[in-house]
């Protein structure tokens, strides 16, 4: 696999998708093996990268998930954000959000109607659970959101380089 710096996935997000796409079926592999072996040092090791690599970046000169993931809204992002803005939850849901595939409320358009031009979030206090957590690689037992981190190297810079050092680790 080719060895690309954080700074350089950061400065070219738009050749993410392509270039997870090229790597899919070695991260692929390798995540399957995590899965059956479940190896006891994975959280330590992805959250000493995670840590590492939020260090060298910031979120605020990105926004890429912001602008193209729709996360999962739940009942208590409804209230949460409802009640932040000084609306019902029904004109809420109204005036933001649409049911999806899988019946869950996720926003009607994309990017995030809460991103604002300089990629700061308009209701960052109260945001939806999904936002606070992605993307997810300071989670402990990240063994079970290994596929969740195959979609999300699409994204983010952060995972798509965790996933790599991953591979460099647990390939052999």
């Amino acid at each position: 696999m080719e060895k690309i710096s954080i700074q350089k996935l950061f400065e070219n997000i738009n050749s993410l998708p392509k270039l997870a796409k090229k790597s899919e079926p070695t991260i692929k592999a390798v995540f399957r093996k995590l899965k059956s072996k479940k190896p006891k040092d994975l959280d330590n090791f992805v959250h000493n990268l995670h840590e590492e690599y939020f260090s060298e970046i910031d979120c605020l000169d990105c926004g890429n998930c912001c602008r193209s993931l729709g996360p999962r809204i739940t009942e208590n992002d409804i209230d949460r954000l409802s009640k932040s803005m000084k609306l019902k939850p029904a004109k809420f849901i109204e005036q933001y959000l649409h049911k999806d595939e899988d019946n869950d409320f996720v926003f009607k358009s994309m990017p995030c109607p809460f991103l604002a031009e300089d990629n700061y979030c308009m209701v960052y206090e109260n945001r939806p659970k999904a936002c606070r957590e992605y993307p997810h690689t300071n989670r402990r037992k990240f063994v079970q959101i290994l596929d969740i981190s195959l979609k999300n190297r699409e994204t983010c810079p952060v995972v798509y380089k965790i996933s790599d050092d991953i591979v460099k680790k647990y390939q052999n």
